[in-house]
């Protein structure tokens, strides 16, 4: 399925059964020093780590593991409820140094491989668009990938994921215990507030990151399930 996209295989051994349906896909960072680097890690059964797709920065794509199967890539997350994140999502590695070997935007023909990709698997699986995520938004204590420089904006103009929302309603939450339990509500694992703040303010206001609750992101989060109800995004 989808094999005119895929322009290598390298199969992975690390991978097992799906114990849920596919309802989402989980976008990474691969945080190392180029695609063959990171696509020798995840057919190295000794790391348990894989995804079933690695895209390069000159936009080649490789398939590790089928789609069928169940890929190691989120570690433990949660999102909407769902904790076995692995067996719910297809996972999607973007070759890039990340944080740690200097952040810099993604590449054009990344992204141009990516849209494609990411539109065919959307429409095989009816995935809503509230769950095409980053990593940092489904482990938030423990990832930031793939970043506050990751085009979501871009991908959302193609309908591949939810928009920044317009605010229109204002601020609604007079406390930051309603604002948690919202952002529960929405899908964050609100373990750790702070990192879960960090979280939606990676995906969505990414050019102020500071784990701080505040007027604006009170009334992102508001428009969001507000759209929601209305049944206006999915």
């Amino acid at each position: 399925m989808g094999d005119e996209l895929v322009h290598r295989e390298a199969p992975s051994p690390n991978f097992n059964d799906r114990a849920l349906p596919i309802t989402m896909v989980v976008l990474h960072y691969t945080e190392m020093l180029g695609a063959e680097a990171a696509c020798a890690r995840m057919c190295d059964p000794a790391t348990e780590v894989s995804a079933h797709y690695l895209i390069a920065e000159d936009g080649e794509v490789t398939r590790l593991v089928a789609e069928d199967k169940r890929a190691w890539h989120a570690g433990q997350a949660y999102w909407r409820g769902i904790r076995d994140i692995n067996s719910a999502s297809i996972g999607i590695e973007l070759d890039h140094p990340g944080h740690a070997n200097g952040y810099r935007a993604f590449s054009e023909p990344q992204f141009e491989a990516l849209v494609p990709l990411l539109a065919r698997i959307v429409s095989a699986y009816d995935i809503p668009r509230a769950n095409v995520v980053g990593h940092s938004d489904v482990a938030p204590l423990r990832k930031i990938d793939p970043g506050e420089l990751f085009p979501w904006e871009r991908l959302a103009s193609y309908g591949l994921c939810l928009p920044r929302p317009a605010i229109a309603l204002g601020d609604p939450y007079d406390n930051d215990g309603t604002f948690y339990l919202a952002l529960e509500r929405f899908g964050y694992d609100i373990t750790d507030g702070h990192k879960a703040v960090e979280a939606f303010q990676r995906r969505w206001r990414p050019e102020r990151i500071d784990g701080q609750i505040d007027g604006q992101i009170r009334a992102m989060l508001f428009q969001l399930l507000l759209d929601r109800d209305r049944g206006v995004t999915r």
